[in-house]
């Protein structure tokens, strides 16, 4: 097996879209060698606790409205081909998402880590949700079998705050400053949304590797 370490935030179109290019390679390659992790990265570290207004947000960060549409086309053109389903237009605010990370984390000690990027992805994306909010995560623990009544509890304490923190930032110490960040085998990057046919060219020539070696 062949650990694939991502480096992704769940309000980042980006890591969404990675992870559904990803996804549909590892299903055409159900034998992959792979054993995914997800790792914290936090797109806004210093966004308040309650979030932002979403257009005042991109419009801060893109210079003004027409920098924000700009720097927004390939994403929304991109969503519209690989997943309809998404409508940025439901989205009122740009949640900060350390609360998120740890239900990511938690989601890692029961084995559902890629179950819950998938549902935060969705909440976000899809249904516009507010993903900071501690009943939403709540629901979204439920949704896929977690105990929503422990993660309300964990959310209301500081539990692995300290540790989602240092374990962003030693992302940005090893020199990852944007998201998704793919790493296989804590060798090789991989940056950006990659296609499909990028992973399943990774993965026949990992397969071809490990069948090299052991004859």
């Amino acid at each position: 097996m062949i650990k694939l370490d991502i480096f992704s935030d769940p309000i980042c179109p980006w890591c969404y879209i990675g992870k559904t290019r990803l996804e549909a390679a590892l299903e055409q390659r159900p034998d992959h060698p792979f054993v995914v992790e997800w790792h914290p990265y936090q797109l806004n570290p210093d966004m308040p606790k309650s979030g932002m207004d979403r257009r005042a947000y991109l419009e801060g960060k893109f210079g003004g409205t027409e920098g924000a549409k700009t720097a927004y086309r390939p994403v929304v053109e991109t969503l519209s081909q690989e997943l309809p389903d998404a409508d940025l237009a439901k989205i009122q605010r740009t949640p900060n998402t350390l609360d998120a990370h740890r239900l990511i984390h938690w989601a890692g000690l029961e084995a559902k880590q890629t179950l819950t990027v998938g549902a935060l992805f969705d909440a976000y994306f899809v249904e516009g949700r507010d993903i900071s909010d501690h009943e939403v995560l709540a629901d979204i623990a439920d949704s896929i079998g977690m105990d929503a009544a422990v993660i309300l509890r964990l959310l209301g304490t500081d539990e692995d705050i300290e540790l989602i923190e240092s374990r962003d930032a030693h992302a940005r110490e090893r020199g990852i400053n944007a998201v998704p960040m793919f790493v296989i085998a804590q060798q090789h990057a991989v940056s950006g949304a990659q296609n499909s046919d990028l992973w399943l060219n990774v993965i026949d020539e990992l397969t071809a590797r490990a069948e090299k070696t052991q004859h």
